[in-house]
């Protein structure tokens, strides 16, 4: 992968929108902000999109489309807890996105895979936010 997508993955502001007034936000290699863990507790959780395959811009209509099937996927997963959330980068680049409490990394690396992600941003509990990179 591109050193400088790996560099603004890195840099990106993930946003979780807990309530209509209360934001956290997850950085890389950084613990969860206590107000995620409070909702997290030990259980695991990912950060994860289906906007822009490959990271490469397509078509709103597409990216709505593939978001809301993320959506329902997510949802039939049995303990799923879902927050709406966002990714917004340095550069003003942003993508919709879902935190979800609950699926293990191997479910989250099919999702990300499906829906042609280059990587997602994962957790357990409390500890460090992982950049998840996944092969082509």
């Amino acid at each position: 992968m591109i050193e400088t997508l790996l560099q603004a993955y890195g840099e990106t502001d993930y946003l979780v929108c807990l309530n209509a007034a209360t934001w956290a936000c997850i950085r890389i290699d950084q613990t969860l902000p206590e107000s995620l863990q409070l909702e997290v507790g030990t259980r695991s959780w990912g950060f994860i999109t289906a906007w822009n395959p490959h990271s490469k811009a397509s078509a709103s209509a597409d990216n709505h489309a593939a978001q809301r099937a993320l959506l329902v996927a997510l949802q039939a997963l049995p303990e799923s807890v879902i927050f709406s959330a966002i990714g917004i980068g340095n550069s003003g680049w942003y993508e919709p996105s879902l935190f979800v409490i609950g699926p293990d990394q191997s479910t989250l690396d099919a999702l990300a895979h499906r829906y042609q992600q280059n990587a997602y941003v994962y957790g357990q509990g409390s500890e460090i936010a992982h950049l998840c990179v996944l092969s082509p």
